[in-house]
């Protein structure tokens, strides 16, 4: 288990013991990297920044924060899990781009891809506006369980198969809040 700031490792109030995977100063380090990445690639294109609501707003914000090139952003949200654990395969968009995107370079921000059904239909989506390109940055990769093929051009850590936390991401709601990105151990893991 990573070492990470004070009181990282919290009860969540309903008994489940949330451990961390991923400190907050490795976030920030790697959100840095990938936003200096990403600064060359569009250094003299246009870039519209499309968050996946709801996951990837923090991760999102924290980006575009460190990004040296102006972005306009939008968001999307879609939904396969409702409130489950496990994908229903079914993917339901929730919120379209209300802004329209022919001939802009788009970057697909999520904060994790995990079976790649919810992202493929996205990215397929996108690329149905008749933008110039779609990229795809994840904060997160889990690719043990990976249903669908998915490139992703800047990936800011592969992780376990394990169900994550924080940082953003939530389960049913909550732990989004947390400044790390956690997970809660089953049996198995422990």
């Amino acid at each position: 288990m990573e070492v990470c700031q004070s009181d990282q490792t919290v009860a969540n109030g309903v008994g489940d013991q949330v451990e961390c995977l991923i400190p907050a100063e490795k976030l920030a380090q790697r959100v840095a990297e990938l936003a200096k990445a990403i600064s060359a690639d569009y250094a003299d294109k246009p870039l519209l920044v499309v968050g996946v609501l709801h996951g990837a707003y923090v991760f999102m914000a924290d980006l575009v924060r460190c990004l040296t090139i102006p972005v306009r952003c939008g968001f999307v949200m879609v939904s396969s899990y409702e409130n489950d654990t496990v994908t229903s395969g079914r993917v339901k968009l929730r919120l379209d781009l209300t802004q329209p995107v022919d001939g802009e370079h788009i970057l697909m921000v999520d904060d994790i891809v995990d079976t790649g059904i919810s992202i493929a239909w996205l990215i397929d989506h996108m690329k149905q506006k008749g933008p110039a390109s779609v990229r795809l940055c994840a904060l997160l990769d889990k690719p043990a369980r990976r249903r669908v093929p998915v490139a992703i051009d800047y990936v800011g850590f592969e992780i376990p198969d394990r169900f994550v936390v924080g940082y953003g991401i939530d389960c049913a709601g909550r732990h989004r809040e947390l400044p790390y990105v956690g997970y809660v151990p089953t049996k198995k893991q422990s």
